[in-house]
């Protein structure tokens, strides 16, 4: 009878311990915490908007993901390049990245040394850039550009991924004139001392630059021409039309007819798993307010802008999440197809973008 009685008891064991799948439990009997995962999420250098925002969402992904056992680090790095070679190497998980430079990545043209397997995860704030030049420049239209001193940007930043597209159109290539390299408070300076002609500016609405440039001189905000602009629209999807409303700058009477020349997007590793690109984007997107009180490029994170075509294919686990709330759009343009969206419509064509909560960079 004994040996039945063990028998019996031996049983019932080995029945609650299949019951309970193996379950790892406390002394107070709840379930044990969930193995502890790093992601990490490439930025840009210190003091520019990618390195906040970046910041706001790695604190945002970290705080309400108790349940996954994610640490969240955002990591400063030189930019959108660095960031896309990193993700394809392994050595970051998520990143930021302007979109124009994201296109061309993935297909390893204009000047990349291959194609990189990246993918977006979100679109998000609109790039509004624009060139200024002083009052008496001499410089009324893109065409005057040629022969002058003209900045561009920061070396190595990607720039010349949206603005060479952007010149073409023009009928002018960086041949034309001498580029300079320099921040934009930088070139700031250089038009202040008269050592450029014109530069090229943007980001966020108000643009802190362009406002510190309008305050200490007389500007022309020189405007794109409307057949240029419609055939960039045509052939790139990251450029969206925006507009910058009269009174944004001294100096700026009436709404300026802009191009959105490269939205900020989070991206990924094609190599990155199903399950963590999916779970990543639903507690970001669910916790799109907690993103703006840390920085307001996350108002972006809305359905019609996070879906966005800019011209790089979704990951899969972001699509999967989009598709279960009902934003996917349900004829999704090609990646290499000419559609694109902002805060008034999705991937199926372009729409204008606003001028609020933009923040980006190279």
């Amino acid at each position: 009878m004994k040996s039945l009685a063990t028998r019996v008891l031996l049983v019932l064991a080995l029945l609650l311990a299949a019951c309970s799948g193996g379950e790892k439990s406390s002394d107070d009997g709840s379930s044990a915490e969930p193995e502890r995962k790093f992601l990490s999420i490439g930025t840009a250098p210190t003091g520019g908007a990618f390195f906040v925002v970046g910041g706001a969402l790695a604190e945002v992904a970290g705080t309400f993901s108790a349940d996954l056992g994610w640490q969240v680090t955002a990591e400063a790095t030189q930019g959108s390049q660095e960031n896309i070679r990193r993700l394809a190497s392994g050595e970051l998980d998520f990143a930021l990245a302007n979109a124009a430079i994201t296109y061309f990545g993935v297909r390893g043209e204009s000047g990349w040394d291959r194609a990189y397997d990246v993918k977006a995860v979100m679109t998000l704030a609109p790039n509004i850039a624009l060139f200024v030049t002083p009052q008496g420049s001499g410089v009324e239209s893109l065409a005057d550009l040629k022969g002058k001193r003209v900045s561009v940007g920061p070396a190595g930043a990607g720039f010349e991924m949206f603005v060479g597209p952007l010149l073409q159109a023009h009928g002018v290539s960086f041949d034309d004139f001498e580029p300079l390299n320099a921040t934009q408070s930088g070139a700031v300076d250089l038009l202040s001392d008269g050592s450029a002609a014109a530069a090229f500016l943007g980001g966020a609405v108000p643009t802190a630059s362009i406002t510190q440039a309008s305050t200490s001189m007389d500007l022309h905000f020189v405007p794109f021409d409307e057949v240029a602009k419609t055939q960039l629209l045509n052939d790139y999807p990251f450029f969206a039309p925006a507009t910058i409303p009269s009174g944004t700058y001294r100096g700026l009477d009436e709404d300026y007819a802009g191009l959105n020349v490269g939205s900020m997007q989070l991206i990924t590793s094609a190599a990155m798993d199903e399950e963590t690109v999916y779970q990543f984007t639903k507690v970001i997107y669910e916790h799109r307010a907690d993103v703006v009180k840390r920085h307001p490029a996350g108002k972006a994170i809305q359905p019609k802008v996070v879906v966005r075509n800019t011209g790089s294919d979704f990951h899969p686990g972001a699509v999967r999440f989009y598709k279960e709330i009902g934003i996917w759009p349900e004829a999704e343009a090609p990646a290499d197809g000419a559609g694109d969206s902002a805060e008034e419509g999705s991937a199926e064509g372009p729409a204008e973008d606003t001028a609020d909560s933009t923040a980006t960079e190279g």
